[in-house]
């Protein structure tokens, strides 16, 4: 059952693993279309500020791109996992209330659940993207392994899910990246 707000033409999954450039490409192709017609929804949106109410923490703060986050990250997946487990469409729900553009574009999904929730919600005008760098790629941009965060299911959760409608390879080559995301955006100015 969809919620209640706009209806939206398009509805864009995004997925990839840390340091890969999803918010990268979202922000990228929200400021390309506009912000009056796509909408960058975050998942761990509501699940970051409600994490940081119930542990005194800086919401803002667990949002950038800072190493704040990190000490807190395990157990706010920990945290994640078990709102999740009580109802698997919480932050779904969250994310897409009074969303009035046409163009949702979800940066951080993470689990089959999310694919599963948007997919009944919205049928078919959801499609799913994978962003995809190479380890190296990741390591340039501050990756490191970290063990319980990515091999947890919200690193790895869909990896095996199959096929993707579409896969943005973000390895460093601007040129090559900036063709994928025309090829994309001409798709998202179809649907409108």
């Amino acid at each position: 059952m969809a919620p209640l707000g706009g209806a939206p033409r398009l509805v864009l999954l995004f997925s990839g693993k840390r340091k890969s450039g999803k918010d990268f490409v979202t922000e990228a192709l929200q400021s390309r279309l506009g912000a009056d017609v796509c909408a960058v929804l975050r998942l761990s949106g509501p699940l970051k500020k409600q994490y940081a109410q119930e542990h005194g923490l800086d919401f803002q703060r667990l949002l950038d791109a800072s190493t704040y986050k990190e000490p807190f990250r395990r157990d706010m997946i920990r945290w994640g996992e078990e709102k999740r487990q009580a109802d698997p469409g919480f932050f779904c729900r969250k994310i897409v209330e009074g969303v009035s553009q046409p163009v949702w574009l979800v940066s951080d999904t993470r689990r089959v659940s999310d694919i599963q929730w948007f997919r009944e919600a919205y049928g078919a005008v959801m499609q799913t993207v994978r962003v995809v760098a190479t380890e190296q790629s990741r390591q340039q941009r501050g990756w490191v392994f970290t063990p319980g965060v990515d091999d947890a299911e919200s690193e790895c959760g869909l990896d095996n899910v199959g096929a993707f409608d579409w896969v943005i390879e973000n390895h460093g080559d601007e040129q090559h990246l900036e063709e994928q995301l025309e090829h994309l955006i001409e798709f998202v100015r179809s649907r409108l």
